[in-house]
């Protein structure tokens, strides 16, 4: 049995973490296939958007598995492909969906982090529990914490190694919707439909130009030309866009 399975129906890729009875602890093994998915989505034009799940009902990813040796300087991340730990920062160009339940905690809490959406159960938990342990690390975790959620209740998790439920990660901003788990993939699949009804090329566009300045002064993100979005202005599906609206009907994007 794989311990990352993937697969796509239609436009939309399923990835999917598969050691519940590790708890979906990510293994060097689990770091390459993953690096080799991400590739993968993003090589595909005939892929849209990707949901990353995981199996089980108690947790989405608690991290590295720490039984293993973690140094193989080829990995990606520690937590799963997306994070840039001990390797190689790798975006994904493509929207990016979690769905989250159970334990999402220290490298697993990162990965969700890396998405674009997040949902949860009612039953989750996210958390930072590495110095909790007398355990630190260059932590992308901790820097995606504290620019994802405000300032001092991501240092109390940092510091503390409290969790937040998913009542208080949708009050503060970081996940979009809190389902229960009979709930989980069909609120996911549902936002996979809700991104795909976009232009896939003008999605991936505005996605680039999101991160290439996200950290950087509005002043210089306003004046900065994005190569995507120049390219997305010469595209067939700019010009489908406009017809639809002149028809009065709906568009139908071929992502070219």
């Amino acid at each position: 049995m794989a311990e990352v399975e993937f697969h796509h129906e239609g436009r939309v890729a399923h990835v999917r973490l598969n050691r519940p009875e590790h708890l979906n602890a990510v293994t060097p093994e689990m770091d390459r296939l993953l690096a080799e998915v991400w590739a993968q989505i993003n090589n595909d034009p005939d892929i849209w958007c990707a949901i990353l799940s995981a199996a089980g009902d108690k947790a989405f990813c608690i991290g590295a598995d720490m039984s293993e040796r973690q140094d193989n300087p080829s990995r990606v991340a520690f937590g799963g492909g997306l994070t840039g730990i001990g390797g190689p920062l790798l975006t994904l160009k493509k929207p990016l969906i979690a769905a989250v339940q159970g334990f999402c905690v220290g490298g697993g809490f990162e990965l969700a982090m890396c998405a674009d959406i997040i949902v949860a159960t009612e039953a989750a938990e996210f958390g930072l529990p590495e110095t909790k342990f007398g355990i630190i690390g260059e932590c992308g975790v901790v820097h995606r914490a504290v620019r994802q959620l405000p300032y001092r209740i991501a240092m109390a998790m940092i510091l503390t190694g409290k969790r937040i439920d998913a009542t208080s990660a949708a009050q503060f901003g970081l996940i979009n919707e809190v389902v229960a788990m009979s709930e989980l993939h069909d609120a996911a699949v549902l936002w996979a439909t809700k991104i795909n009804a976009a232009s896939p090329l003008a999605n991936q566009a505005a996605k680039a130009a999101v991160l290439a300045r996200l950290n950087d002064p509005l002043e210089l993100a306003l004046s900065t030309r994005f190569e995507l979005i120049e390219r997305y202005a010469e595209s067939q599906d700019r010009r489908e866009g406009e017809l639809a609206a002149k028809e009065k009907r709906k568009p139908v994007w071929t992502g070219k």
